[in-house]
């Protein structure tokens, strides 16, 4: 009897395949684009603008550690895609920093290049390092503010990126800022350095 049930359950199933192929190939159909899907997404394209922000703390080094407090500031981002192992990144970013009368004024425009090892699915980690144009000022406790001069310094760092889609990229980034020393008539000469670890969020077009 069971002989009998299981020979009619594979008679069946032949019919159904028989009379139902094109259902059958639409559904494997379905599942490679599904999958074609999932892997596009994670794969990261080349030649891509992206602009974006990053969110985080600055960490004053040196004698700007003196002069000024840590603080919670935004920096404007843009990337470009130029291969699969490398992007270029362009910082823009600006923050005032005072403590007990004194303070100090961070600007500055980098430019660095990100460096990629390699990809796990959409999470991607990459060092990085640059050159860029500092505006450093300080200011003392008897009120004297440096004079505005740009200089320049270099940056490097590393993070990670997470790829959540076509789109927007999520990440973070820890980068060191060094500008070089910025001689001055009035007060003392600037020095100084500072650490920077943002929450980053890219849109890509």
């Amino acid at each position: 009897m069971k002989n009998i049930i299981s020979k009619l359950m594979v008679v069946m199933a032949m019919s159904f395949v028989v009379s139902n192929p094109s259902a059958i190939a639409k559904d494997a159909s379905e599942i490679v684009k599904e999958a074609t899907k999932a892997v596009t997404a994670s794969q990261r394209e080349i030649h891509k603008h992206g602009i974006g922000i990053g969110l985080g703390q600055t960490f004053l080094l040196g004698n700007f550690e003196k002069k000024g407090d840590d603080k919670i500031g935004a920096d404007f981002l843009y990337t470009y895609t130029a291969s699969y192992s490398f992007d270029l990144m362009l910082n823009a970013h600006y923050s005032k920093h005072e403590y007990r009368g004194k303070a100090v004024w961070l600007r500055g425009y980098t430019m660095s290049i990100k460096a990629r090892s390699y990809e796990y699915d959409a999470f991607s980690p990459f060092l990085l390092g640059g050159l860029g144009f500092y505006m450093p000022q300080i200011k003392d406790s008897d009120g004297k503010t440096s004079e505005g001069k740009y200089t320049f310094g270099f940056n490097i760092g590393g993070g990670v990126d997470l790829r959540l889609n076509k789109k927007i990229v999520t990440g973070v980034i820890a980068q060191y800022h060094q500008p070089f020393e910025v001689k001055q008539d009035e007060t003392e000469n600037i020095r100084g350095s500072y650490f920077k670890l943002l929450l980053t969020v890219m849109y890509l077009f």
